[in-house]
């Protein structure tokens, strides 16, 4: 939790009103969302009971599982799942369009399917049920059909991407919510997405005060799963499941299956309204400038692996090897990296928190000299110097390298750093972005008086070596075995 978050969360709590924590909303939010509320059986691993899932707020799709601790029964659950989800995700994909002129441009989906799920608890049913369906065989004794394992695979890579922290792809609402507002309650009750919306949206006529008590309530505000209340397993579920289990007759069978989907959808049309409402709340936050760009990487990514599992890929593997999750460590590392700047450099108030830790300044140029060159290799180069007076406390150092988000990412070295009666003043070298002559473009560097904030936070990617190949790595590193000849003595043991 950063400094300002701390105080937005206190300010919440004495006031019982959510403060905002981002000018913008650093997240795209599709046209056609695809929410999926799931419930599992408690007790079991693994086991689904139930999901509401579709596009379209008002004509949800329940499907629920007959008997959820019986195999064949998940694996009809997981069919059905396949029937609503791989459709939008088929039809995503036939809609494409190129990324730049000439034949050799490639091609990229005019916009990618995008799940929500109400908390961090769905992502990881998403995960768990790709995992459980992914790896089935499509021939053979135990063979299911070819799109359950489809819907592994994309489940799987849902639940990847969702791991990073520029994700469109798979959303968990109490996440999107908290990253935009705080509230005055934990962490912990901020993971219930009831309570949440409590502070944002209470129900007509009640304060926020109420509505945090209600929501507590799991009478009137259930789980918003997978989990489900013990007193409505205890009451409801159990019994209607055994019922399920001695129906001697289609006819009971069917009544008492009804009784049930009736249950559950009561149980789960409250988080579904939620979920809903949470999507419209941060549709009306603006979006951040740097958003479709991101958004656009996330159609290559999309547009990629359904070109490898249309051309017949294989699903992802149990593990990862220790080469392959290198690399997604430093790819985790490199696009957590790249989202904090570009949300920095968008949104001053993730600036104003760089600035209480030290990381950034503001202030105002007092002394620009746009016309300074130093000698070079070849010829002199142009390096402008700026003095910014600022009342900021900074941990910068002479000679680190800081960047200015109004002239996207400008780089600057810092020169000198002056104590004065009212602050420091902070003297900088411009080294990019001005043009190739000897003379600045316009606008590129600070004209007096002007107000401006330098970071030490960038975006710039700094290429690494190359990844070995896989005949260079070693095989302990999952590289090919090393050559081995037997011979008799490795029949003998120490004890032979």
């Amino acid at each position: 939790m950063t400094i300002l978050t701390s105080l937005a969360k206190a300010l919440a709590a004495y006031s019982m009103t959510p403060q905002q924590l981002t000018v913008y909303r650093h997240l795209h939010i599709s046209s056609k969302p695809i929410v999926i509320v799931p419930l599992t059986l408690a007790g079991e691993t693994n086991a689904p009971l139930a999901a509401m899932v579709g596009p379209d707020r008002a004509r949800p799709t329940l499907i629920v599982t007959r008997q959820p601790r019986n195999r064949a029964e998940r694996i009809e659950f997981a069919g059905r799942l396949a029937s609503e989800l791989l459709f939008p995700i088929e039809t995503a994909a036939q809609q494409t369009q190129a990324t730049g002129p000439g034949p050799n441009a490639r091609l990229r989906v005019v916009d990618a399917p995008q799940l929500w799920v109400p908390n961090p608890a769905g992502i990881e049913f998403i995960r768990t049920l790709g995992r459980m369906t992914r790896l089935r065989f499509i021939e053979g004794p135990w063979a299911v059909p070819k799109k359950v394992r489809d819907l592994g695979i994309w489940l799987t890579w849902f639940a990847e991407q969702a791991e990073f922290a520029d994700t469109g792809a798979l959303i968990a609402a109490t996440q999107a919510i908290a990253a935009v507002w705080a509230t005055g309650q934990s962490d912990l009750e901020d993971g219930n997405l009831a309570a949440q919306m409590a502070w944002l949206a209470p129900p007509e006529g009640m304060d926020v005060a109420a509505a945090v008590s209600r929501a507590e309530n799991p009478q009137l505000c259930p789980p918003a799963g997978p989990s489900t209340d013990p007193t409505f397993d205890r009451l409801f579920l159990e019994p209607a499941l055994r019922d399920l289990a001695t129906a001697r007759n289609p006819a009971a069978h069917n009544a008492v299956h009804r009784r049930l989907t009736a249950m559950l959808e009561e149980q789960m049309r409250p988080t579904w309204e939620l979920t809903w409402t949470a999507i419209d709340l941060l549709r009306d936050v603006p979006e951040a400038p740097r958003v479709p760009k991101r958004w656009e990487q996330q159609r290559d990514r999309f547009t990629s692996f359904h070109r490898y599992v249309a051309d017949g890929g294989r699903p992802q593997a149990k593990r990862d090897s220790a080469g392959r999750s290198a690399q997604r460590l430093a790819e985790l590392e490199q696009r957590m990296a790249a989202f904090e700047a570009q949300r920095a450099y968008d949104d001053p108030l993730v600036i104003a928190d760089h600035r209480l830790t030290g990381e950034a300044f503001a202030g105002q140029v007092v002394d620009v000299d746009p016309a300074r060159r130093v000698p070079g290799l070849r010829r002199n180069m142009l390096r402008p110097l700026v003095t910014v007076a600022t009342g900021d406390q900074t941990h910068l150092d002479v000679g680190q390298h800081v960047y200015d988000p109004a002239r996207n990412g400008q780089q600057a070295v810092i020169e000198s750093v002056t104590e004065t009666e009212d602050g420091w003043r902070i003297e900088l070298e411009l080294h990019n972005q001005m043009g190739s002559g000897l003379t600045a473009k316009p606008g590129s560097v600070p004209t007096l008086g002007e107000d401006v904030t330098y970071t030490s936070v960038t975006e710039t990617f700094v290429r690494r070596r190359p990844w070995p190949t896989r005949d260079e790595t070693p095989w302990t590193h999952g590289g090919p075995p090393p050559d081995s000849t037997p011979v008799v003595e490795d029949a003998a043991e120490d004890w032979s």
